[in-house]
C-alpha cells in the first residue's frame, strides 16, 4: 500500500522555507522597519504631502507584533525627534514632531516656541528644538496658543507647519507609550524620486 503522506510532507518542505521568510517579514514590518506616507502639510518645510518616510519601529523599544505591548524598551522619545502616532482623538495615524518632553514647561505664542522660558528661535523660520535645527513654516499664521507642563510619560508633539497642523496644541499630550515609531528619513519625494534626507 503506498503512503500518501510522503507528497504531503514534500510539498510542505518545498513551501516552509517561503512561508518562514513571509512570516519574518511581516514580523520586520511590524516590529523593526516600516515606511509611512505623508498625508497632509502639516510638517512642511520638513515634509511634503506624498513624501514616502522610512520610520524606525524599533526606536523606542521592541514591540510583541500586531500589539503595543513592549517586550524590550529602548530610548525614550526626545525633543526634536519626528514620530508617528495615534491621534488621541480618533485613532488616525499623524507624523509630528517632538518639541517637549516630561517635565517641560512650553509655551506657543504666535506659532513660537519656548521651552523653560527660553525662547528657540535661532533667526528666520529655524528653531533649535532638541541637538536639531528645525525649519518652521508661519506662512498660515501660528495656529493655537499654549503654554503647559508636560506630564510625567507624556510629551507634546507639534507640526513644523505650525498654522495648518491638527497636534497637540488642540489634542493635549500624548502618551510616550502610543508613539510607535521615529520616522528616519524621507526616500522618495515627488519630482525627485528616489533620494535620501535625513531626520
Amino acid at each position: 500500500m503506498p503512503d500518501r503522506t510522503t507528497p504531503r510532507r514534500s510539498r510542505l518542505r518545498e513551501w516552509l522555507p517561503t512561508l518562514a521568510l513571509l512570516g519574518l517579514m511581516v514580523v520586520a514590518r511590524s516590529s523593526l522597519a516600516n515606511h509611512y506616507v505623508v498625508p497632509s502639510g502639516s510638517m512642511q518645510p520638513t515634509l511634503e504631502p506624498g513624501d514616502r518616510v522610512l520610520v524606525d519601529m524599533s526606536a523606542y523599544g521592541l514591540r510583541l507584533p500586531f500589539t503595543g505591548t513592549v517586550l524590550l524598551a529602548r530610548a525614550r522619545p526626545a525633543r526634536g525627534d519626528v514620530v508617528v502616532l495615534p491621534s488621541p482623538r480618533d485613532g488616525t495615524r499623524l507624523i509630528k514632531r517632538v518639541v517637549a518632553v516630561a517635565g517641560d514647561r512650553v509655551s506657543v505664542r504666535g506659532g513660537h516656541l519656548a521651552i523653560d522660558g527660553v525662547p528657540a528661535a535661532r533667526g528666520a523660520g529655524i528653531e533649535r528644538i532638541g541637538a536639531r535645527d528645525v525649519p518652521v513654516n508661519l506662512s498660515h499664521g501660528g495656529g493655537p496658543d499654549v503654554e503647559v507642563v508636560v506630564p510625567a510619560g507624556h510629551v507634546l508633539v507639534v507640526g513644523d507647519n505650525r498654522g495648518n497642523s491638527f497636534d497637540g496644541r488642540s489634542f493635549g499630550f500624548a502618551r510616550e507609550a502610543s508613539i510607535y515609531a521615529r520616522a528616519r528619513g524621507v526616500y522618495w519625494r515627488r519630482g525627485e524620486r528616489f533620494t535620501w534626507k535625513a531626520l
